[in-house]
């Protein structure tokens, strides 16, 4: 498994293109109602847009995107809505796998999986096994997920490996727990967009966007295209990413 700088810890690699992509796709529900559609066609419409989303990040030099697909709270929205999204999850894996591998984009799913039916449990494990040689990207799905149960979790995985470390917890470090986390082996995001309008991260990535670049779009999910993906990305080609040195700091080291 690779290992990658902590933004809290040293100075990670700083590159024009984002290395690690995490989206918050908001905006469906709200995409149909404007148009005077069902809910049902927002999340259909939003399908598309993962896909021309992954294909144009792949296209650009992005590594890892990452894509909040299911939160952890999204168990509060209505039963029909959430059997939806279930079903739309389980066509676009069998839809959406043969294309991914060919393009030479590997899949994972993080997130508290119990949760699902067998099938869907099914489905991700063998999505998630398939073999990609040479993989020029490495996308990630979030279902089930919340920030705070990664950090749980992993808390709880590693005082279950390490049972030595409860009796001194001071020998808890970042080093320690990151392997734990449902993200390792990823880089922290150096972007974190949001589209639909909303400015809050809602439980996504908690420990792992510490020092990302953050951008809000009111773009529904549903219309977010490889333009509104450059957008975003100029965006973040401007701003100075500092990880707590001086402006002078960054202009005598570049």
């Amino acid at each position: 498994m690779p290992v990658f700088t902590s933004s809290t810890v040293g100075l990670p690699d700083v590159r024009e293109v984002p290395r690690h992509v995490a989206i918050i796709m908001d905006g469906n529900g709200r995409w149909a109602t404007s148009r005077l559609l069902p809910r049902v066609a927002g999340h259909a419409k939003g399908v598309e847009a993962v896909r021309n989303t992954v294909e144009a990040c792949a296209r650009r030099g992005v590594e890892f995107l990452t894509l909040f697909a299911f939160s952890s709270e999204n168990w509060r929205r209505p039963p029909d809505e959430v059997s939806l999204l279930m079903r739309l999850f389980m066509t676009a894996l069998q839809r959406e796998l043969a294309g991914l591998t060919e393009n030479g984009i590997r899949l994972r799913v993080v997130g508290d999986l119990s949760a699902f039916e067998p099938r869907i449990r099914e489905l991700v494990e063998v999505a998630t096994a398939r073999p990609v040689p040479a993989a020029r990207m490495t996308l990630t799905v979030a279902a089930n997920y919340g920030g705070r149960w990664d950090i749980l979790q992993a808390m709880r995985r590693l005082l279950v490996e390490r049972p030595d470390l409860a009796a001194d917890p001071r020998l808890i470090d970042e080093a320690a727990l990151e392997p734990f986390l449902a993200m390792a082996g990823c880089p922290e995001p150096d972007l974190f967009i949001r589209t639909g309008g909303e400015q809050r991260i809602s439980n996504f990535l908690l420990w792992q966007l510490a020092y990302t670049e953050l951008y809000f779009t009111d773009t529904f999910w549903p219309d977010f295209d490889a333009a509104a993906l450059d957008k975003a990305i100029l965006s973040y080609r401007s701003r100075e990413r500092r990880f707590g040195q001086t402006s002078a700091q960054i202009a005598a080291s570049a």
